[in-house]
C-alpha cells in the first residue's frame, strides 16, 4: 500500500476518463459469446404472479386493490416493456428504466416485515415473468434495521425495496468504467421508483447509508458477483401512521488515500469495496442526530455561482407539465419511454426547454398533481447543471449554467459548439444533432470531504435520478432524449469552461427525434 494525494474515488475517476489517445490505444471488443444473462432466477420459493393485477381498478373495495398497487409499482419501476428479436433469433428485452448498452445490471428485492398480503421474508422481483419469488421466510426486519444502522423510517414502515447490481453484466462490456454506468443505471431505476410510488399512493424513503456486508449477507448475495446499492423504504400514504417526515439519506464512509497500484480491470471492484460502510466505522442515524439537519440542496450560496452582472440570464419559470388522468399520462410515459437513436437537427422551443427543466428540478410545482414536492435524493447540493444550446428558438447559442433556486439559465460561453459536442460524445451524432445537451457535474474533492469515498456512489445515483425525470418529461412532450455515459471527460470541461478537477458525471442529449 502507498499513500496518494487523492482519494481512491478521485483516483478511479481520473483513471477511467476517456481521452482520444488512450481510447484508441486500448480498443476493447467484448466477447459476445460470454455476454451475461440479464436475469437472475430463483429455483425455489413461492411465486406470486403479478400479471393479473396490472389492470386499472382504483377502487378501495376491490379485494385485489393492494396487489394492483404493488404490481403497478414494480412494473413501472423495472418491468419488461418490449421484447425484440434480433436477426440471429435471440430475444432482447427492454425495461421501464433505461440501461447503458441494454445490459440491465440492477436487481430488485422486496423485504416484508409481515403484512396481510406478504408474509415476512425476502422476495425477488422477476421482471421476465412479472412475479415475486418468496425465497426466504423469516422475520428479517430487525436484521434490515441493523444493516441500515437503525434508520428511523424503518421503525414505521412494513415494506422496503433493495436495489443491487450484478457487476459483470456491465463490466463485461465497459470494464472499469462500468461502475459509473452501474450507478447511473440505478439512478434511473430510483427515479422510476419515486414516480411509480407517487402513482400508487406510496412515498419512497431513500437510505444510502448501510453496512454493506450485513445487507449483502441478509440478501444472500455473493459480494464478488453482486452488491447492494440502495435501500428504499416504502411508506403507504393511505395509512396515517406512515405519513412520515423526510429523513436523512446518507452516511459517510471513510476516505482512503492509501491504496495499491491497481491494474486496469481491477479498479471497479476495489472502489466498490472502498466505498463501503463497515461495522467498525459505522455511526448510526440516531447517534448522529441527522434527522434534525436541514436539506442543503437549496442553499443560497450555491445559487450565486456564475452570477456575473453582465451575463445573459434567461428565466426558466414555467407552467408545470400536466400529467393528466390522475398521473395516468406519467404512467403511460414511463412504459413507452425509449432512448432516441437519432435527431433531426431541428430546434426546440424555449417553452419546451423550460418545461424540461421545471419537471426535473422544480418538483414543488407538481404537488397539486399528486407528486412529491421534495423527493429524496442523496445530496443535490453537490450536483451542478450546465446546458450547451445549439438550437433553441429565442436563445443565443452557447453554454449556460442552470441555477435551480433562481430558476434561470446564465450564459457562460458564447458560440455554437456542435462540432465539439460531436467529438466529446465519442463521435456520436446525437451530440452534434441535439438541440441542447445537458451536463451534470460535481466537485469531487468537496463531495469526498463531506461523504467520504461513498460520495462517488451518491453523486452518480443522483445524476441518474435527475436524468430519468428529464427522460420522462422529454418523451411526454414528444421530444427525443438519450443519455450518454461514455464521453471524453476533459473535453467536456474545456467546452463548458469549468475547472479541470470538476468531475463530469453524465450527459443527456435533447432534441427533435428523426423520423424513422
Amino acid at each position: 500500500m502507498s499513500d496518494h494525494p487523492s482519494s481512491i474515488s478521485q483516483h478511479f475517476h481520473e483513471r477511467t476518463k476517456y481521452d482520444p489517445k488512450s481510447l484508441s490505444s486500448k480498443a476493447y471488443t467484448p466477447d459476445w459469446n460470454k455476454q451475461p444473462i440479464p436475469f437472475k432466477e430463483y429455483k425455489i420459493g413461492a411465486s406470486y404472479d403479478l400479471k393479473p393485477y396490472l389492470s386499472h381498478q382504483d377502487d378501495a373495495n376491490d379485494p385485489d386493490w393492494q396487489w394492483r398497487r404493488l404490481s403497478r409499482l414494480l412494473f413501472c419501476s423495472y418491468g419488461l416493456t418490449l421484447k425484440m428479436v434480433m436477426l440471429n433469433g435471440d430475444p432482447v428485452y427492454l425495461r421501464a428504466a433505461p440501461s447503458a448498452g441494454g445490459l440491465y445490471p440492477a436487481e430488485v428485492y422486496l423485504l416484508s416485515r409481515g403484512t396481510p398480503m406478504l408474509p415476512a421474508g425476502l422476495y425477488h422481483y422477476q421482471p421476465q415473468s412479472h412475479s415475486l419469488v418468496h425465497f426466504w421466510e423469516d422475520n428479517i426486519w430487525t436484521m434490515l434495521q441493523d444493516a441500515c444502522l437503525w434508520h428511523p423510517i424503518l421503525e414505521h414502515t412494513q415494506l422496503a425495496l433493495v436495489t443491487t447490481t450484478v457487476f459483470y453484466r456491465s463490466a463485461w462490456r465497459y470494464l472499469d468504467r462500468a461502475y459509473r454506468r452501474i450507478l447511473l443505471d440505478t439512478g434511473h431505476l430510483l427515479g422510476n421508483i419515486e414516480l411509480a410510488c407517487a402513482i400508487n399512493d406510496m412515498r419512497p424513503h431513500l437510505i444510502g447509508g448501510f453496512i454493506d456486508e450485513l445487507l449483502n449477507r441478509l440478501l444472500y448475495l455473493d459480494p464478488e458477483q453482486e452488491g447492494a446499492i440502495a435501500v428504499v423504504a416504502l411508506a403507504d400514504l393511505l395509512e396515517v401512521s406512515q405519513n412520515l417526515p423526510a429523513s436523512p439519506t446518507t452516511l459517510p464512509s471513510q476516505v482512503q488515500t492509501s491504496y495499491p497500484t491497481l491494474a486496469d480491470g481491477d479498479l471497479w471492484a476495489y472502489l466498490h469495496d472502498a466505498t463501503a460502510i463497515t461495522k467498525d466505522q459505522a455511526v448510526d442515524y440516531k447517534t448522529q442526530s441527522l434527522a434534525a439537519k436541514p436539506r442543503e440542496a437549496d442553499s443560497p450560496e450555491r445559487d450565486d455561482k456564475y452570477n456575473f452582472p453582465f451575463c445573459l440570464k434567461v428565466a426558466t419559470l414555467s407552467p408545470p407539465i400536466d400529467w393528466q388522468d390522475n398521473l395516468g399520462g406519467l404512467e403511460r410515459t414511463i412504459l413507452k419511454r425509449r432512448s432516441t437513436r437519432a435527431y433531426s437537427g431541428k430546434n426546440l422551443t424555449l417553452d419546451q426547454l423550460k418545461q424540461l427543466l421545471d419537471f426535473t428540478y422544480q418538483p414543488q410545482h407538481y404537488l397539486e398533481q399528486g407528486l412529491d414536492r421534495a423527493p429524496d435524493y442523496f445530496d443535490l447540493s453537490l450536483i451542478e447543471t450546465f446546458v450547451a444550446i445549439s438550437g433553441v428558438d429565442g436563445m443565443e447559442e452557447g453554454c449556460y449554467y442552470y441555477a435551480p433556486r433562481a430558476q434561470e439559465l446564465r450564459q457562460i460561453r458564447f458560440k455554437n459548439f456542435r462540432k465539439e459536442l460531436h467529438g466529446l460524445c465519442l463521435g456520436q451524432d446525437l451530440g452534434r444533432d441535439a438541440a441542447a445537451v445537458l451536463f451534470h457535474t460535481a466537485d469531487l474533492t468537496q463531495a469526498v470531504a463531506k461523504h467520504g469515498d461513498r460520495a462517488y456512489r451518491y453523486l452518480h445515483l443522483d445524476a441518474g435520478h435527475l436524468a430519468q425525470r428529464l427522460n420522462l418529461a422529454a418523451i411526454y412532450l414528444g421530444l427525443g432524449v438519450s443519455g450518454i455515459g461514455g464521453f471524453f471527460d476533459d473535453q467536456v470541461n474545456e467546452v463548458l469552461g469549468i475547472p479541470p478537477d470538476e468531475a463530469v458525471l453524465y450527459i443527456t442529449t435533447l432534441g427533435q427525434p428523426k423520423p424513422e
